[in-house]
């Protein structure tokens, strides 16, 4: 029989139970304040039940009726009708009276027979506290004697003391598997087996999660007070999706998060047992490069040394997370990174070589979007030293080679170095029979000095808004404060996307983003920026996270 799609229903409609609840409560929050929803311990009690084998585990390390308090309009509620409601089980009468502060999920193992002629069949675990066991036990037993009567055969099994439930269901309907284990949780499985090995990693301690040292270090990554919490085994992810990585710097990883009180922050560690490059000079304020970014960038990104940007940690783990999602980094850069694939291709340049090698001061990069364009407007600025001169020296000896010319203007009294473009267009003569030539000229870049920086921008249009809006920069908006107030110090610099300005150029890169959008809808519909950030100096684990600042209005 092949069990991959068996107990598919309940355990999908979990899935999506934890990650909407996660999401979704965070847009809660902002309805009142939170009270004692924090996590009461700083890892997940149902580790004890998975094998450290396992690729993947998320915990909801809260009791969603403690959210209920924060719903806007009933989410949650409907929520827990619509996952109950094929089973015929009443969440209110049946569920909620002995539902305790934690809810984990689990792939348990790749293939649960371990028989490649029938495909890779994994196994799934969903671990339920429970705060009145006899209540629960009459759950298990109410919910089976449900799928009895629509026509499941049912088996009773004793396993090293603890009682068994299970349907030998026909290969189209899902197969469930049941047990109360101890005085603590419920569980749920898509094959008795999954619960054997279950009660097994219980008896056997060095076979469970909590005894892998990888899950130890992790876990000491995770802040107290956590409302959920993931733990990712890496390389058998990798497996599972059938991946074979050409660099594998990381082999573990956790996400926790958090409520702040302006949004919600996601925590990441990314461990490794081997050394690993020393992170980026950390900064201890923010890069000042940003006070000539306009208030109105969409996506601004800052920091300090490019130079040895492709050895170094952030790197590793953009090589291994593309080639994971993607398959190859090429791919991703040309459908997230458009507009620098596009200054690449038009200039003949490499940007590694020609631009990121002489950066070794504080630098930031901004596109800012214009409804009117699908490709938004882009600036450059980096701190003024020898190396930069030599680098805009090269620049320039790059656009002549190009046949671009170079001229200088005026803005507002300031100088300004343009790398333009000479082209002719034609025109019917209202005269006489023929064509009229006029000859136009295109701007391709430019260039200028303000302060100890040098801004290069795309268009005359956005150098024109950095040299006369200088009081209206990113780094004096009250959101964007917001935003990196809530990410600590020191740090590797910012990512910062305002998503109001961005949403759609990054759906027109990404087209699944409408689809994660339409499930997501509470949460992005309310989501007002995202700021990401590095911020560890272990040289065998790269720390980070993402601040999502929602509106509270």
């Amino acid at each position: 029989m092949n069990r991959q799609r068996s107990f598919i229903g309940f355990i999908v409609a979990g899935a999506i139970a934890l990650l909407v609840i996660a999401i979704a409560s965070f847009y809660w929050f902002f309805a009142k304040s939170p009270a004692n929803i924090t996590a009461s311990t700083g890892q997940p009690n149902a580790a004890i039940f998975v094998s450290k084998l396992s690729p993947a585990m998320v915990s909801l390390l809260a009791n969603p009726d403690r959210l209920q308090a924060l719903e806007r309009e009933g989410e949650l509620s409907q929520l827990k009708t619509s996952l109950f409601a094929k089973s015929g089980i009443d969440y209110k009468e049946d569920v909620q009276p002995w539902l305790g502060g934690e809810i984990t999920l689990a792939i348990t193992t790749l293939d649960i027979d371990r028989d490649r002629e029938n495909g890779q069949q994994p196994g799934y675990l969903l671990a339920l506290a429970t705060k009145q066991p006899e209540k629960s036990r009459e759950f298990v037993e109410l919910l089976f004697s449900k799928r009895a009567l629509g026509g499941a055969n049912l088996t009773v099994e004793q396993y090293k003391g603890v009682k068994l439930i299970y349907d030998n269901s026909q290969p189209e309907r899902d197969l469930l598997a049941g047990a109360v284990v101890g005085e603590g949780f419920v569980l749920f499985a898509n094959d008795p087996k999954v619960l054997r090995d279950a009660i097994n990693n219980v008896q056997a301690p060095d076979l469970n999660l909590i005894s892998s040292p990888k899950y130890q270090k992790a876990i000491k990554e995770s802040p107290k007070g956590a409302l959920a919490v993931a733990f990712l085994n890496l390389p058998i992810v990798a497996k599972w999706q059938g991946l074979e990585l050409p660099e594998q710097t990381y082999d573990s990883e956790i996400i926790s998060l958090a409520f702040n009180p302006k949004g919600l922050l996601a925590e990441t560690s990314f461990l490794t047992s081997s050394e690993i490059v020393s992170p980026s000079s950390p900064l201890f304020k923010p890069v000042g490069a940003l006070q000539y970014v306009p208030a109105s960038a969409g996506l601004a990104i800052s920091g300090s040394n490019l130079s040895n940007l492709g050895n170094s940690d952030l790197a590793k783990l953009w090589r291994q997370a593309t080639a994971t999602i993607y398959g190859s980094e090429k791919d991703v850069v040309s459908r997230l990174a458009k507009p620098l694939a596009d200054v690449q291709k038009r200039w003949g340049i490499n940007l590694p070589e020609d631009i990121f090698s002489w950066v070794q001061g504080e630098y930031a990069v901004a596109l800012l979007p214009e409804k009117e364009q699908t490709t938004p407007h882009w600036m450059f600025v980096v701190e003024k030293s020898e190396s930069v001169e030599q680098g805009v020296a090269r620049l320039d000896a790059i656009a002549s080679s190009n046949g671009l010319s170079i001229n200088s203007l005026t803005i507002d009294k300031q100088k300004i170095f343009a790398w333009t473009e000479l082209t002719t267009a034609t025109k019917k003569s209202d005269i006489k029979e023929g064509a009229s030539f006029s000859i136009e000229t295109k701007v391709r870049g430019l260039h200028t000095t303000l302060g100890n920086y040098e801004i290069f921008t795309s268009d005359l249009e956005t150098m024109d808004e950095i040299i006369t809006a200088k009081d209206d920069s990113l780094i004096d908006n009250p959101n964007f404060q917001d935003s990196i107030a809530a990410i600590p110090l020191p740090n590797q610099g910012y990512i910062y996307l305002d998503w109001t300005k961005s949403q759609n150029l990054l759906e027109g890169q990404v087209p699944i983003l409408k689809l994660v959008e339409v499930l997501g809808k509470p949460f992005f519909d309310n989501l007002r920026s995202l700021t990401v950030s590095s911020y560890g100096t272990d040289t065998r684990s790269l720390k980070g996270g993402v601040f999502f600042q929602l509106n509270n209005s």
